[in-house]
C-alpha cells in the first residue's frame, strides 16, 4: 500500500477494504517473500495489515504528533517486520509485527517530542510513554482516600509502579516540563557572546571504534552459532524456544510438547547452557570477557 499522498482518511479506508488472511495464506506469503522476494507477496502481506498498524497508531495521537506521520511511522515498522518475520517460528504475523510497529512509532514520537533527545533507555522509554498515565492514576487513588502525596512521595511511588530507578522519574519530570532553548544561544553577557554549543564534548564513536565493536559482534556471533552446534536436537529446541523467540515460551508448554514435566524441562534448559558455556569457553581465552 502506497502512503505517500494519501491523508490519514484515505488510508483508514484502504486498509479497512483489504484482505483477511487466514494463517496458511499469511504463511506462504511469507515464504515467497523470505524465499523467492516476491515483491507482490510483499505488497499483499503488508496492505492485509495496514490495519493493524493505522490502530497502533491511532493510540500515539495524545503525543501531538500529526496522525499521518504516525501512520507513515507504523508502516515502515510494518515493512520491517514483514522483511524479518521468519515463517518457520510458527507464530503468526500480526504477533510478531506489533514489537516492529510500536517500536517504529515510539522512536518517531521521542525523536520529534523535543530537538533534544528525550530518552534512549528501556527505562526511559518507559518513563516517556507511561509516567503521565501512573502519575494521573495514583493522584486519583491519593484524592479518593483523601490522603495527600509531596512530590517525592509521588516520584517514588511512580518509580515503584512502572519499575525504574527513582532518579529516573526525576530525570524524566525535568525533561517533560522543561522546554526546548536554542544551543547557539549565548550563556550570558560576561561570556563575551560565548554559546552553549561551545561546551558540548564530541561523543560520537571514533572510525576505529566502529570498527572494533563490529568485529566483536561478529566473532561472538560466529562463537554462539558453534556452541549451539555443540547441543543435540532436543537442547536446541528448548533454547531457541526459550531465548530466541520475540516471546519466550514457558517451561510448562514446552513440557506439554515435548511429554516432559516442567521440572525436567529446566534441567534441560540448564544443562544446555553449560554445554554452551564449555563450547564459548575452550574456543577462545577472550569469550572470558563475555562470560565474566
Amino acid at each position: 500500500m502506497a502512503l505517500d499522498g494519501m491523508n490519514d482518511q484515505t488510508l483508514s479506508r484502504k486498509a479497512m477494504k483489504a484482505e483477511l488472511l487466514d494463517a496458511e495464506t499469511e504463511r506462504a506469503l511469507a515464504y515467497a517473500w523470505r524465499d523467492q522476494r516476491d515483491e507482490q507477496a510483499l505488497h499483499r502481506l503488508i496492505t492485509a495489515y495496514m490495519r493493524l498498524a493505522i490502530s497502533m497508531a491511532s493510540k500515539f495521537r495524545r503525543y501531538g504528533a500529526p496522525m499521518n506521520d504516525l501512520i507513515q511511522e507504523a508502516g515502515l515498522g510494518l515493512m520491517k517486520a514483514a522483511d524479518k518475520f521468519d515463517p518457520d517460528r510458527g507464530v503468526r504475523f500480526s504477533t510478531y509485527a506489533v514489537w516492529w510497529i510500536k517500536a517504529s512509532i515510539q522512536d518517531y514520537v521521542m525523536r520529534n517530542w523535543s530537538m533534544v533527545r528525550t530518552g534512549s533507555t528501556s527505562s526511559q522509554k518507559s518513563l516517556f510513554f507511561n509516567m503521565r498515565r501512573v502519575q494521573a492514576q495514583i493522584e486519583r487513588e491519593a484524592s479518593a482516600t483523601g490522603e495527600t502525596l509531596d512530590r517525592h512521595q509521588l516520584r517514588e511511588m511512580i518509580s515503584k509502579e512502572i519499575g525504574v530507578p527513582l532518579h529516573d522519574v526525576e530525570m524524566m519530570e525535568g525533561r517533560l516540563s522543561g522546554s526546548d532553548f536554542s544551543l547557539n544561544a549565548t550563556q550570558s553577557v560576561e561570556d563575551e557572546g560565548r554559546e552553549w554549543i561551545d561546551t558540548l564534548e564530541d561523543d560520537s564513536a571514533q572510525a576505529e571504534d566502529l570498527v572494533e565493536n563490529a568485529h566483536d559482534r561478529e566473532q561472538l556471533r560466529e562463537w554462539l552459532l558453534v556452541a549451539m552446534d555443540s547441543l543435540n536436537e532436543r537442547e536446541r529446541f528448548i533454547v531457541r524456544e526459550r531465548k530466541l523467540r520475540e516471546e519466550a515460551r514457558t517451561l510448562e508448554s514446552l513440557g506439554n510438547e515435548l511429554g516432559l514435566s516442567k521440572e525436567r524441562v529446566r534441567q534441560l534448559e540448564a544443562a544446555a547452557f553449560q554445554k554452551m558455556r564449555k563450547s564459548l569457553e575452550t574456543q577462545s581465552s577472550e569469550v572470558q570477557h563475555f562470560l565474566a
